[in-house]
């Protein structure tokens, strides 16, 4: 069974349309999604509960996501928790971080974004945050108990469940292309059919 804490998702972003954005693409059965609107409520929410995942705007009141992040580099405690940075603007992060950010074990997502861009963020942040810990445990001995996010604790069946996401995510937007295509003949044959009428009348006056 899952642990509630592992399903936290902590939203550090100052627009308030965004965190509904996000809370409103994760389903609610599966991740427990936390906000703060702004760097400093951010970094202390980070401390109090330990989220499993968090999304992180790169510029914010009090104090900026780039600050976040170093605070967040610099605890061995908190430093392999899962990180998606957002970003109207990816410049702006690669200025201060430098390319590839893979390197740098966090995922990057510019917005706006859509859903299925969220669960490609959040599987590719799964996955670095493994081998941030990996390399965590691999520099010094540290008890497991202070590594938020060890290697082999990620839970598998959450990939599992965003495998799941993705797939309905995939079927909804075919499905929403294949309405389009539909509205696009009902139109081309009420013009059709239209004309028809006008050419009817036409030979009937």
């Amino acid at each position: 069974m899952v642990s509630p804490q592992k399903n936290k998702v902590l939203v550090i972003d100052d627009s308030r349309v965004i965190r509904n954005m996000v809370k409103d693409m994760l389903p609610p059965a599966n991740f427990d999604v936390l906000e703060a609107p702004d760097g400093q409520k951010g970094m202390d929410m980070i401390k109090e509960h330990k989220p499993w995942m968090i999304l992180l705007d790169f510029i914010l009141p009090k104090m900026s996501g780039f600050e976040v992040y170093q605070n967040l580099q610099s605890s061995r405690e908190l430093a392999s928790i899962p990180l998606i940075i957002m970003s109207g603007r990816k410049q702006e992060v690669t200025d201060a971080i430098p390319e590839p950010l893979e390197d740098h074990h966090l995922a990057f997502i510019e917005k706006p974004f859509e859903q299925k861009q969220l669960v490609a963020a959040i599987k590719k942040a799964i996955e670095l945050a493994k081998k941030k810990a990996q390399a965590l445990e691999a520099q010094a001995p540290t008890p497991a108990e202070n590594i938020v996010i060890a290697a082999n604790d990620l839970d598998p069946a959450i990939f599992s469940r965003l495998s799941i996401l993705e797939e309905k995510v995939t079927l909804l937007e075919a499905e929403n292309k294949r309405l389009k295509v539909l509205e696009q003949q009902i139109v081309t044959q009420h013009k059709q059919l239209q004309q028809l009428v006008a050419f009817i009348k036409q030979k009937l006056s």
